[in-house]
């Protein structure tokens, strides 16, 4: 071998070794793209001006408590410990300041209105017991109070149609113990009951008519770590706990398997006089599989798993959220749970209000619990009972945690912890593409990525998911999730015409879920009108050739220039296209606007005749438009659910025929769907399926689709490489998306200070 042969063998391995050092470098350098990113590019910028909306911090909470205190004139009881006697403070909440003063503020340099708070104080303490309402402020510290409850209600509001606290139920549960006592022999019989193994559930309304304060408890197995709902025993009761006294509480009647008494002592004694047809419910095993939710195969390889490579693409700072083009403000109210505010789409407001009202379930069955329920989330505590949120199953591991603080029956502020999840999503659909194999070949595409707020409250048996997710093309999504358990009763007779048996002796009783939205949409300032857009066929002759005949469809346009046109009952016809608009246009002349679009299959509320209707008069409708009024601001009241047949606000009465041309409006939105459970209930109910919701979607509000100027959008040409990533940066996703997330340590705080109901 020559001189110059070796020379080049030499110069060759060098070069070898140099490349394969480069590429040993280059994997150990953590590439560029993990380095988080800027959010400089988003279309707005935080402020503290969305404070204006927010929650009550701890602090504020606990300088009303004291304020009251040294104020009201009258000793105030821990609400955890009062007896329906005492008085007590039963929630504090904060008091949102008028739609004006708060538009004025933002929009135009106004002072910032005062921070204020609101007070429900209960005074069972006095000769006319009543519930009253007081606004406390200014925050934080408070100097006045003044007393709302007759300019906002008309009247005083009676005492028997305050909620029920958890030491009024925790009394109940006590007494109704005592009272099986006198029915040893039916209980040891039917349900080897020994003072430890029943739980009790309640259901509303309480009784007949306005005054009244009885309640049936339906009985179940008191199972350890699995749904109790699906073990009733046969037994309910009926409890009159309207005496302020609960020495005088009585139980007025008790069901047992079909037959009804009037006390225990009865049942007791036709028991053993044979006249009672008992049941031996089987005690329910601790490893008993029917119900329970522990997992029933061993864990496989971890599933799919969504996080953001190079950090979230939104900002949160304190109770304000940006995404790209979008910005809101959030909240939680103690009774109807999450709220948004001030709902701005490229630096415009879309939206000032938008807000979850009411969950309903109507109920029926042939035991008397099931027949007459008709639960009013809203006063049991939307907000209140949404609890925290398991990383990795209710929300994705890396989203972003919200605390959400309150004060409710007691004198010190709580903590849910992480009840609030902030998270992008990719939905794995496309926003939208196209495919061209016509002329020019090319590809363009934008992935549907969109940001989710969600939360999830446990309402006795149900968990309703919550969510509020925002588009790039401009649209919102307002979207509920049913799951949790089925109520159910005990079946006997005809209780399949009621429900489906699941179990032995158990009736998984149908139920029609309602929910009902605030939606104020301000679409280009604050004077809209409502406009229905669809279409119908005109048969029309054919220009080229008159003989022949064409059904040509046309598009129809029709104002709804009052209240009266603006209601559309829940089974009704609507307009396929509703919007929202002003008087200002788009580039093509068009009025800008907001279309309303609903998805739901809900079942009737109740039908009109009911006495009790009109304390959900709202859920006659799908959509209801109406002026907005400061008067006006909710849809229904805690107080309804307690008395629904003299209701506190009857939604009914806001539809008074009044002009809604240029005005400020508000829809109120109704979505559901009927529940007949089934056997796939067990152990509880899926989303898949029962899931409803309404869209609002721009409707001529652009000149074009806004997400054409989204940062996630492809396009490449059949002439260029779309393996390139100056062409196509999917392509590159390989190395941008190369980084592993941090993952948090997985911690769980959820069942920290519960005392139950």
């Amino acid at each position: 071998m020559n001189l110059k042969t070796v020379l080049i063998l030499l110069v060759l391995a060098l070069a070898t070794i140099f490349a394969l050092v480069c590429v040993l470098l280059t994997r150990e350098v953590k590439p560029a793209s993990c380095e988080p990113q800027t959010l400089s590019s988003q279309g707005g910028k935080h402020s503290d001006q969305s404070l204006v909306f927010a929650d009550l911090t701890p602090e504020e909470m606990k300088q009303v408590v004291t304020y009251l205190q040294e104020n009201l004139g009258v000793p105030l009881v821990d609400a955890s410990q009062a007896n329906p006697s005492d008085n007590c403070i039963y929630y504090i909440d904060v008091q949102l300041p008028t739609k004006a003063e708060v538009l004025g503020f933002l929009d135009r340099g106004g002072r910032r209105p005062p921070r204020q708070a609101l007070a429900v104080v209960y005074f069972g303490n006095q000769p006319d017991p009543n519930v009253t309402e007081y606004v406390v402020g200014p925050l934080p510290k408070p100097t006045t109070h003044r007393d709302v409850t007759v300019r906002k209600y008309g009247g005083k509001l009676p005492y028997h149609r305050r909620p029920v606290t958890e030491k009024e139920y925790k009394d109940i549960d006590r007494f109704v113990y005592q009272e099986f006592a006198k029915a040893p022999g039916l209980l040891r019989e039917c349900c080897d009951y020994d003072e430890t193994n029943f739980a009790t559930l309640t259901t509303v309304p309480r009784g007949f008519q306005s005054g009244d304060r009885a309640t049936w408890f339906v009985l179940f197995q008191n199972v350890n770590g699995s749904g109790y709902f699906l073990h009733p025993v046969g037994l309910e009761v009926l409890v009159n706990h309207s005496s302020l006294d609960a020495s005088q509480w009585r139980i007025s009647q008790v069901f047992y398997n079909g037959e009804y008494y009037g006390d225990m002592e009865q049942l007791e004694t036709e028991f053993i006089q044979g006249r009672v047809k008992d049941v031996k419910v089987k005690k329910v095993r601790p490893d008993e599989e029917f119900g329970s939710m522990r997992p029933r195969a061993a864990p496989m390889a971890p599933g799919p798993l969504q996080y953001e490579p190079r950090g979230p693409r939104y900002s949160i700072q304190n109770n304000h959220v940006i995404f790209q083009s979008w910005s809101f403000a959030f909240g939680m109210d103690v009774n109807t749970g999450p709220r948004l505010f001030d709902i701005k789409f490229n630096g415009e407001r879309i939206v000032y209000e938008l807000s979850l009202q009411e969950a309903l379930a109507v109920y029926g069955s042939n035991c008397p619990g099931g027949m007459v329920t008709r639960y009013m989330d809203g006063s049991f505590g939307i907000g209140k009972f949404a609890f925290e949120l398991v990383r990795g199953v209710d929300c994705p591991y890396t989203a972003t945690y919200v605390d959400r603080h309150y004060l409710v029956e007691s004198e010190t502020p709580k903590v849910n912890k992480n009840s609030l999840c902030i998270f992008e999503q990719d939905t794995s659909v496309p926003l939208r593409r196209h495919y061209s194999n016509l002329q020019s070949l090319y590809y363009g595409g934008l992935t549907k990525y969109a940001l989710v707020l969600r939360a999830i409250s446990t309402l006795i048996n149900y968990d309703y998911v919550w969510d509020f997710i925002f588009y790039q093309n401009g649209a919102i999504e307002v979207k509920i999730h049913a799951t949790g358990y089925i109520s159910s009763s005990f079946l006997y007779g005809t209780g399949t015409e009621h429900g489906s048996q699941v179990g032995e002796y158990t009736l998984g009783t149908m139920h029609n879920h309602l929910i009902n939205y605030k939606v104020d949409l301000d679409v280009g300032g604050t004077k809209n009108s409502l406009v229905a857009h669809d279409m119908t066929f005109d048969t029309v002759q054919a220009p080229w050739s008159p003989e022949h005949q064409i059904q040509r469809p046309r598009l129809t346009k029709k104002v709804l220039d009052t209240e009266d046109k603006a209601v559309f009952p829940l089974h009704s016809k609507i307009p396929r296209y509703i919007h929202f608009t002003t008087n200002l246009e788009n580039k093509w002349g068009h009025q800008r606007g907001y279309r309303i679009q609903i998805v739901s299959f809900a079942g009737d509320h109740l039908p009109e005749a009911s006495s009790m209707e009109r304390s959900i008069s709202w859920g006659r409708y799908k959509l209801a438009v109406t002026k907005r009024k400061e008067e006006e601001p909710t849809s229904t009241s805690i107080y309804n659910q307690n008395d629904p047949w003299t209701p506190t606000v009857a939604f009914a009465d806001f539809i008074d025929n009044e002009t809604i041309v240029n005005e400020d409006l508000v829809a109120w939105i109704s979505v559901g769907f009927l529940h007949i459970p089934h056997t796939e209930d067990i152990p509880n109910t899926v989303t898949v399926g029962n899931g409803v919701g309404f869209f609002l979607r721009p409707y001529n509000y652009f000149d074009e689709d806004p997400s054409v100027r989204s940062p996630d959008g492809i396009y490449f040409r059949s002439d260029q490489d779309p393996s390139m990533c100056d062409v196509n940066h999917v392509a590159c996703l390989s190395k941008t998306a190369s980084c592993s997330p941090a993952f948090p340590p997985f911690t769980y705080n959820g069942f920290q200070n519960q005392t139950g109901p």
